[in-house]
């Protein structure tokens, strides 16, 4: 799962500015904090980048999507729940190519891309005592580009995030900096002994993965882990 963040001068369901750098807690509205009787209002610009990205994917567009809420409770999520999409998504299906180190290419299949809302940040190292929250994230429109269990190797896997890195700057809907959390990358991965049926382990998800190389190496310590 990669989720990029959009670029857009506002927020997904509020005119909320998006910053990035900015005084904590100063990009906030009673929308993005989740105060009650506050009605979030789509941003159409978020719906064109996630298109434009379903169009180069190769995907299907739906002509109805909606969206539903996903409800956990975390100290970044000020709402306790995020406004997202799964049954019903923008668009579902197609692939991207990637190229491989001995210059082959393969296909790499696109479950579904979905739009969806960013949460906050927790600050863990700002005060010896307590975790600080900076609500300027919270909002900021995302999509989720979830993969098919394609991919067989952490080579694999860094390649297609690059492409994804590529193409999403390519289109201008994301500016692919990792290093500033607006590309990161959810991994999932089971083995399956040779020899064995096509039953896999049981899978285990790496989450908030922020660069090219941490993903690979998160990979190879899992794939060492389940092993053992």
């Amino acid at each position: 799962e990669v989720h990029a963040q959009l670029q857009t001068q506002s927020k997904v369901f509020c005119s909320d500015p998006v910053t990035f750098g900015a005084t904590p807690n100063t990009a906030v509205s009673p929308v993005s904090l989740g105060y009650p009787g506050t009605l979030p209002t789509l941003n159409r610009g978020c719906v064109e980048a996630v298109l434009k990205l379903g169009i180069a994917l190769h995907s299907e567009v739906a002509s109805t999507c909606f969206f539903s809420r996903k409800n956990y409770f975390y100290p970044d999520l000020p709402k306790g729940y995020q406004i997202t999409q799964e049954a019903a998504p923008i668009a579902r299906g197609g692939y991207l190519e990637i190229r491989l180190k001995d210059g082959s290419y393969k296909k790499i299949g696109i479950e579904r891309l979905q739009l969806e809302e960013d949460t906050g940040k927790s600050l863990h190292d700002q005060d010896p005592f307590f975790t600080l929250l900076d609500y300027n994230r919270a909002g900021i429109g995302l999509v989720e580009i979830v993969s098919a269990p394609d991919m067989r190797t952490p080579e694999e896997a860094m390649a297609y995030l690059a492409e994804v890195r590529k193409l999403v700057r390519y289109l201008g809907i994301c500016d692919g900096n990792m290093e500033e959390g607006s590309l990161r990358c959810d991994a999932n991965i089971s083995l399956r002994p040779q020899g064995r049926e096509a039953v896999f382990g049981t899978r285990v998800e790496i989450k908030n993965l922020n660069s090219i190389s941490a993903l690979g190496k998160a990979l190879y310590y899992e794939i060492e882990r389940q092993k053992a």
